[in-house]
């Protein structure tokens, strides 16, 4: 593969220097190739694996409360998260801030085979190396008994650690324009971790994880009753000053830490009789004033960050042209309308009609196999489809949960590989998820694909037949020749709208399309495990072959992921094991 002749719009022999094409230039290079992969070390370096957990040394650690699932605050049945006003809201505490962080990023369960052992995570990540980290800034709350500041959350000990200690008098203008109640939840990714195992492609990887971990995020928020939206008017500048990863000195030697982004979750709806109304008026601001935030972070800072690897071998420059490409420096000062308080008038009880959130949260896993045989029903394969449509239509927070959480307009379509779903030929379909979009994703593709209606669609759902046929085989194939994607009840590639986006929006836009397919693929996680099967995101695909399938033949539209669900296979050899058994066997 040459480099030269990877990116149309750089003349042969020079360097990239406009972002927008390096960025084109970093896709391109890091595409697999049925006769060649993406570059990377070609061997696990098991001497020099990462630690899959931060920490920072010096920084106390105040330990959320162990909670079970009969414990409050309860989760809600699973179909409820996505009815507003059907949960009930709950105040912001130890409590919850406990269930947050254990239903966004906390442990699991533990794996155990020999003498290996190995945590899982709420927030799935590509080959379980975890490069995202979270935070929280927390002001002075009534009824939290903590002080306003900082906090990195360690899943390991399911504590918060204090990085910083902000000035109540300066916290509270930070936030005075958020619904009362609000607090901040920013990400962060490690990118050594993945590029540790996956070289050149890992800034996909981690991108795909941040988008995971915001779904997780706003679905670990509406099971309290809490509203998320994503702050995506602020430039990553302030973000970095904000979580503290432009601090060198707290580094060092330490694998640094690439901010970003950064949300606002507040209670919606009343607590305990409290009307949560809106400080700031009917709109909410999706920024942080920067001068504000440098007002703030000028408190006293805690702990240094602990040293991942001890050595790091290859570095992958290509990833840091990459993040630095893809930078956001530009702020926009916009808003968006909020919708009207809601009021729920009783707790729900914890599974009156069905399986509970925390039930479905808990039990998520990705599966490694399928049974080759396993279908699902019509009614399952639509209602997850109907999951993922963000009705583009309606204003941002009048959204389906999570999309209300996302600040944009789908820019992700589905080709699916249907092989056992029970009414549906097999074969190739297209989930178009916006329905404004159709005839340009039918312009991107072939001509002669035949945009069939499918029998038992609902009318709404903007689902077509490409081709008909046994897909097993293909989806195999351009999956990097992963059984899991033809042995599943279905599969599916998600194909973003590429150029067109970074030419108008700008290269910081290439991550979002990875967040995005996240974002996507957590909602498909969970709808799995609620229809009695299972899925797993592969980040191993032929990104040209597949284009070639729908005859995609420029970068209007680009592969950027790919999921697979059905019937799992257990593997019997390995022992599951609590998540927080070693901290209560301590505590």
């Amino acid at each position: 593969m040459n480099p030269e002749n990877l990116n149309p719009y750089i003349v042969r022999g020079s360097t990239p220097t406009d972002p927008i094409d390096r960025i084109i230039y970093y896709h391109l290079r890091t595409k697999h190739q049925f006769n060649q992969y993406a570059r990377s070390l070609g061997y696990l370096d098991w001497a020099n694996q990462p630690n899959p957990f931060r920490r920072f040394e010096g920084a106390q650690l105040i330990s959320l409360p162990l909670l079970k699932p009969d414990e409050e605050p309860f989760a809600p049945v699973y179909d409820a998260i996505y009815e507003r006003a059907a949960v009930t809201c709950q105040p912001v505490s130890l409590s919850t801030l406990s269930r947050f962080f254990e239903f966004a990023l906390a442990l699991s369960a533990w794996k155990k085979a020999g003498e290996s052992e190995w945590a899982l995570r709420s927030n799935p990540s590509s080959g379980n190396l975890h490069p995202t980290e979270g935070y929280v800034v927390l002001p002075q709350i009534h009824g939290l008994d903590l002080a306003a500041g900082l906090y990195h959350y360690a899943p390991k000990e399911h504590g918060l650690e204090l990085r910083a200690e902000f000035p109540v008098e300066s916290v509270a203008p930070l936030l005075a324009s958020f619904p009362s109640g609000a607090f901040l939840f920013g990400l962060t990714s490690v990118h050594w971790r993945e590029a540790w195992k996956y070289g050149e492609r890992a800034f996909r990887y981690c991108n795909h994880d941040v988008g995971h971990a915001i779904a997780t995020a706003r679905i670990a928020a509406a099971t309290l009753g809490w509203n998320m939206v994503l702050l995506e008017g602020m430039d990553q500048d302030t973000v970095a000053m904000l979580l503290g990863t432009d601090r060198k000195e707290d580094f060092g030697e330490a694998e640094a830490e690439h901010a970003d982004c950064l949300a606002v979750i507040w209670p919606a709806g009343e607590v305990k009789g409290e009307r949560l109304g809106v400080r700031g008026g009917n709109q909410m601001p999706l920024f942080l004033d920067a001068a504000t935030v440098k007002d703030v972070v000028g408190g006293i800072w805690h702990g240094k960050a602990n040293r991942l690897s001890q050595e790091h071998g290859v570095h992958w420059d290509i990833i840091d042209d990459a993040a630095e490409a893809s930078w956001k420096f530009a702020s926009d000062a916009y808003s968006v309308p909020l919708p009207s308080p809601r009021v729920t008038p009783h707790s729900l009880p914890l599974t009156p009609h069905g399986i509970s959130a925390g039930q479905i949260i808990r039990q998520r896993r990705s599966a490694v196999s399928f049974d080759g045989k396993t279908s699902i029903s019509a009614s399952s394969f639509f209602q997850m489809m109907q999951r993922v449509m963000p009705v583009a239509e309606c204003s941002q927070l009048e959204r389906p949960m999570p999309w209300d959480a996302w600040p944009y307009d789908p820019a992700i379509q589905l080709l699916i590989f249907v092989h056992r779903v029970d009414g549906l030929t097999p074969g190739l379909y297209c989930l178009v998820r916006d329905s404004r979009k159709v005839s340009f994703v039918q312009q991107a593709m072939n001509p002669e694909l035949i945009w069939s209606s499918a029998p038992g669609c609902p009318a709404d759902l903007p689902f077509y037949g490409l081709l008909e046929g046994d897909a097993r085989k293909l989806a195999a194939q351009v999956s990097c020749h992963q059984d899991i994607a033809g042995d599943s009840a279905f599969s599916f590639g998600m194909v973003a709208e590429f150029e067109g986006n970074l030419r108008e929006r700008g290269a910081w836009w290439y991550p979002r399309l990875f967040w995005e397919a996240g974002l996507l693929g957590q909602i498909m996680y969970l709808e799995a495990e609620a229809a009695g099967v299972r899925a797993t995101g592969i980040g191993c695909f032929f990104d040209d072959p597949v284009h070639e399938i729908v005859g995609i033949q420029n970068l209007a539209m680009q592969s950027v992921y790919h999921f697979t669900v059905g019937g799992p296979v257990e593997d019997q050899r390995l022992q599951v094991l609590p998540p927080y058994g070693h901290l209560r066997r301590e505590r």
